[in-house]
């Protein structure tokens, strides 16, 4: 049970823990599926005809040609080649709704098959078990901290403690939790979403591919896994670049105070980018918060920038109160989950 208000700031590289694309792989991905010069050609690929269709479609939607979509593409083949991530690129064209609207198409496209290719499958082999392949991932970890001790007869107050700010557009954390609650405590699987849906505190800056069937809101739902939504062009809105979401300045606020009250922040494969940090944080925390964070992957030299950053950002830590563990989000996770149910 996690007994201290602890965030959870969850990112790109926990993303690709549960085998879902990284940055790179991500901007590669969408560089080659934009190369429409192949269409119609043996080179020609099933994402690139998919995504030529999606932009032709949009683009009719808004009273533009084939053509437009079709510069609309190769305007962002041609900037992640520079990129670092795919949200910088959708930030860069501000000035091109058709060319953020393609992109964000692209990222749906992507985001859809990243679900259903993940280790979190849609329902698990055997009934009462959890839809993840093995232990090994912070999912598990996460979902064992939150449990671990809980009486049932207070297993509605086992979230109050935490809070959730994803900065990934996938819903693993919603779809997973409820599996975890029914393996817990043995309750009805429809009580387990409604309690997740109700009592889990969570917030995507960037949005989400929908919510999903269970959850409540007005949105459209999808399925998690679901690789080829019905309708592409309704999930587009719930996409929304950095600009967009500084410019609503109350889920920002939401944010920012949810991370001023925290006692510890617990970030998982973040990228430390000025503009996510900015979003989390307008004045230091105060003393006593612990920040514990992964740099896995990371150099000397970056993990001697990420402290500073940190400290910049969320004020000077004194002696364990900020640590920094060259392991992946998993092993954070496992190391410290004694620290983290304290």
């Amino acid at each position: 049970m996690i007994r201290t208000r602890t965030t959870f700031i969850i990112g790109a590289g926990a993303a690709s823990e549960l085998a879902m694309p990284a940055n790179d792989e991500l901007l590669l991905k969408i560089g080659q599926s934009l190369e429409f010069s192949r269409l119609g050609t043996p080179t020609q690929s099933r994402d690139t005809a998919m995504l030529a269709h999606y932009f032709t479609a949009l683009a009719t939607a808004r009273g533009q040609d084939q053509a437009a979509a079709f510069k609309a593409a190769e305007r962002l083949r041609l900037a992640v080649r520079l990129a670092r991530s795919f949200d910088a690129v959708l930030d860069q064209h501000d000035a091109d709704p058709l060319v953020v609207a393609c992109g964000k198409l692209t990222l749906i496209h992507f985001l859809c098959q990243a679900e259903a290719k993940s280790i979190l499958r849609l329902t698990p082999r055997v009934s009462g078990d959890l839809p993840i392949q093995g232990t090994e991932s912070w999912l598990y970890q996460f979902g064992q901290l939150v449990t671990n001790g809980v009486p049932l007869s207070r297993v509605d107050s086992c979230l109050d403690a935490v809070s959730v700010i994803s900065f990934c557009y996938d819903r693993s954390v919603e779809h997973f939790m409820p599996h975890a609650l029914m393996m817990a405590f043995g309750m009805p699987f429809d009580e387990a979403q409604q309690l997740v849906s109700e009592r889990l505190r969570i917030v995507h800056p960037y949005g989400t591919l929908g919510r999903l069937p269970w959850q409540s809101g007005t949105g459209p739902a999808l399925e998690w896994g679901v690789e080829v939504p019905g309708d592409m062009q309704a999930l587009v809105p719930g996409i929304r670049t950095g600009a967009q979401t500084l410019a609503d300045t109350g889920l920002v606020a939401a944010m920012q105070a949810v991370v001023a009250d925290s006692q510890r922040l617990v970030m998982l494969g973040f990228g430390y980018h000025p503009l996510n940090l900015e979003m989390l944080a307008a004045q230091p925390l105060p003393a006593a918060a612990e920040v514990l964070a992964t740099t896995y992957g990371l150099n000397d030299s970056a993990v001697a920038a990420v402290r500073r950053i940190l400290g910049r950002r969320f004020g000077e830590r004194d002696g364990d109160g900020l640590v920094l563990a060259n392991v992946r989000a998993n092993d954070l996770m496992r190391d410290y989950a004694l620290l983290l149910e304290s």
